[in-house]
């Protein structure tokens, strides 16, 4: 059998299931997946292999069952072997880390169980995988739990065909091991529940604690104590970036934000990822609790619920003192830098902003951040693909040649393929300094223990200036390398992980806020007619300054004078942009949008958001990406105004490229003329977004018109904003030719590298 058959409690399944129907013979795993040989009456071996196929344990994917007859030996009895050793590389799916199920949490909570208040309860069916795997098969062995001998009884469980932590790798208790312990400065060390209870009162105290889980340390404080978020969000240089916060179970997830069945399964499901959730804003809502530096300024707040027994025990249990509610969650590192795994390295980075440390022995071999993911109107929108998903592969449309593909500078995650199938990493993070480029590295290295993919070829982003595409090309060596357009392969990613064989092309719109265009400017309102190996552009964004280059991105409202100045609209000082702008910095810009002078033309959708979000006086200067969108996009909600959207100046510029040429003056001098009327920021935000959902529908009836009923390709991260998706599908969504978006990975650049195999691979 191959696919995800290891550390899944496969072999304990075949087991059960063999001496369930009388059948001697025995399962190991192998460099390959999970081999048995089985020898009884015909009809029970049919049965056994009908099982197999149809029965296996919940967390397995079986994507293979290869079955051929061997003699029979006589045996008697069935038994789970050791692994053999194998000089072939390994090949086979190893399982993502999950969270804890509903049997461990019982053990945890039950006063009578040995594992009463166990802070490592796992068993087959949950806890850590992927961050402590360091190599296959999947043994103990293997694993970072080597050094953890198992103790008598642990054995004992372990070698018992019908307990439930048979063969479970991961299988410990209070007298094996790991041991938690809490350090802070000038205190002795606590140890056991000892150090749970101290770190419990020192978050419910207002202190911030460096918390070591699955994938790396947290920060965690208390989200109801104003004094301790500031204090985390000054220490970590955050800005207004929201932190994600934990909460006990469902119940008080409900109190704090408006949930929906699946954005609930998602919350309580095996994954555990943060979910983005609209905030409770009745009268007397329990988010009132949670203190605004939380998500200042956000109308949703990302929530998730404990996935580790550690988790569950920080909130307390039947008789513990009363501790924090609602903890802020966030990665332990500063703002851009890798998580922190190492305890001796998250005594030294995190010294300056954790007030005690709660570890434990258990080695963390791969950093793994929380996934990020919203539903919208029943939508799943994922943001970041990490813990819980990762490394599970994606089905190709097509054979591959071994490939790496190195993604993107921003919200980076590599992958290789091989076959049919390709594994994305896990979250590596922006590519801003040494730090980050070797934990790429390291990922890309396990990547390829785990899969046995070795790479002929390397792919990478055309941006001449990549970080990441300066290390694919040290990393390819005197193996082919190629780059590969950013919005092609934006297009390309959504295609691929929809199956699509790319025999016709699609009509693609990438929005998104930065990409390099073949032409040197910087994309990201783009409409292309794409298949793998290749596109044509349709349509774009008119060009505009983009003045100061990542100064324009940081500050919107230099993006919002840009766009008035293209517009011919004058620089009153009524209008919110202008009046946001500095006297001296306004004389600078205006000299460069008028000479050129540090400015490149741009087509980006995601900086016409942050200019209209500017304008409407919504917010003048960004502290993280996206943010002055963000903050548009919720205004925007429930502010529906039929037959007022604003309108964009569609007409072809150079007929003879049959290249369309996207107006946004219109719509620019629209806004302006709205908010001098004192329109509400929050009807300007409705009609803005319900202008660029009309566009896309109106340049798909051109296209469509002229190339046939093809489909339509949401990519780029501007297509993570729920409004305009939700607007998109609603008014496309019943068309000819059908409308896909990014569903399994974000649509942001954590999808870009599936995108760049493919494409690659077609060339």
């Amino acid at each position: 059998m191959t696919g995800v058959v290891q550390g899944v409690g496969f072999r304990p399944f075949v087991y059960a299931l063999a001496s369930r129907l009388g059948l001697s013979g025995w399962v190991h795993n192998d460099a390959t997946g999970v081999t048995v040989e089985v020898e009884g009456q015909a009809d029970d071996v049919a049965a056994f292999v009908l099982a197999v196929r149809n029965e296996a344990p919940p967390l397995a994917v079986v994507e293979t069952v290869t079955d051929h007859q061997v003699p029979a030996e006589g045996g008697t009895g069935f038994t789970i072997g050791t692994t053999p050793a194998s000089g072939s590389p390994p090949r086979t799916l190893a399982s993502p880390d999950l969270a804890m199920c509903g049997d461990c949490e019982s053990e945890l909570v039950d006063q009578a169980d040995r594992r009463h208040r166990h802070p490592f309860i796992t068993c087959t069916n949950c806890g850590p995988r992927f961050t402590i795997i360091t190599g296959l098969p999947y043994d103990r062995p293997t694993t970072t739990m080597a050094s953890v001998p198992m103790c008598q009884r642990c054995a004992a469980e372990y070698a018992d065909p019908s307990d439930r932590r048979f063969h479970a790798q991961t299988v410990a208790c209070p007298d094996c091991g790991p041991r938690l312990e809490l350090v802070r400065p000038g205190a002795p060390t606590e140890s056991g529940d000892a150090a749970l209870q101290a770190a419990r009162a020192l978050l419910a105290d207002g202190s911030v604690v460096a918390v070591k889980g699955l994938g790396g340390y947290h920060l965690a404080c208390d989200a109801t104590n104003p004094n301790a978020v500031a204090t985390l969000r000054h220490r970590k240089q955050r800005g207004a970036k929201p932190f994600a916060v934990m909460v006990p179970d469902l119940a008080t997830a409900e109190a704090l934000a408006a949930i929906s069945g699946p954005a609930a399964a998602l919350l309580t499901g095996i994954r555990r990822p943060v979910v983005v959730l609209p905030r409770r804003t009745d009268p007397g809502a329990a988010s009132a609790g949670v203190c605004a530096d939380v998500a200042p300024g956000n109308p949703d707040l990302g929530v998730l619920l404990p996935y580790t027994p550690l988790h569950r025990l920080l909130f307390g249990l039947s008789g513990d003192d009363p501790g924090a509610r609602v903890l802020v969650m966030t990665s332990g590192n500063l703002s851009g830098e890798p998580i922190v795994t190492d305890d001796d390295e998250a005594l030294s980075r995190l010294a300056p902003l954790a007030d005690a440390w709660l570890r434990h022995n258990r080695p963390i071999h791969v950093p793994c951040d929380d996934s990020v993911t919203r539903v919208v109107d029943g939508r799943l929108i994922p943001i970041r693909r990490s813990r819980g998903y990762a490394p599970l592969p994606l089905a190709l449309p097509f054979d591959v040649t071994p490939t790496l593909a190195a993604g993107a500078d921003l919200k980076n995650t590599c992958a290789v393929a091989d076959g049919r199938y390709t594994w994305l990493s896990q979250h590596v993070g922006d590519m801003d300094d040494v730090a980050t480029i070797d934990a790429l590295t390291a990922t890309r290295r396990h990547l390829q223990t785990l899969t046995g993919v070795e790479p002929r070829s390397v792919v990478a982003d055309a941006h001449p200036a990549y970080r990441s595409t300066a290390w694919a090309r040290q990393a390819a060596g005197d193996q082919p390398f190629e780059t590969v357009q950013h919005h092609h392969a934006h297009i390309a990613s959504v295609m691929g992980e929809h199956g699509l064989a790319g025999s016709t092309p699609v009509i693609g719109f990438a929005f998104d806020g930065t990409g390099y265009g073949t032409d040197g400017a910087v994309w990201g309102g783009e409409v292309l007619l794409a298949d793998y190996k290749g596109f044509h552009r349709l349509a774009h964004l008119a060009y505009v300054p983009l003045p100061g280059g990542d100064a324009a991105v940081r500050r919107p409202y230099r993006m919002a004078l840009s766009h008035l100045y293209a517009a011919g609209v004058a620089w009153d000082e009524r209008i919110p942009s202008v009046a946001a702008c500095p006297d001296d910095e306004r004389g600078v810009l205006l000299h460069q949008l008028r000479t050129g002078l540090g400015s490149v033309s741009t087509s980006s959708m995601g900086r016409l958001f942050d200019a209209v979000s500017s304008l409407a006086g919504v917010r003048q200067v960004a502290d993280f990406e996206a943010e002055a969108a963000i903050e548009l996009e919720g205004l925007a909600r429930g502010a529906h105004d039929p037959g007022t959207a604003y309108r964009f100046d569609l007409g072809p510029a150079t007929p003879e490229a049959q290249l369309a040429l996207i107006d946004a003056a219109p719509v620019v001098r629209a806004v302006v003329q709205d908010v001098s009327n004192g329109v509400a920021p929050a009807l300007v935000a409705g009609r803005f977004h319900d202008g660029v959902a009309d566009l896309v529908v109106e340049v798909t009836r051109q296209a469509r018109s002229a190339y046939g009923p093809l489909p339509v390709v949401l990519g780029g991260g501007v297509f993570q904003n729920g409004v305009l998706l939700g607007a998109v599908l609603d008014r496309l969504g019943d068309d000819d030719g059908g409308v896909l978006w990014a569903e399994q990975l974000p649509a942001n650049d954590g999808g870009l590298a599936l995108g760049q195999i493919l494409i690659a691979a077609s060339g």
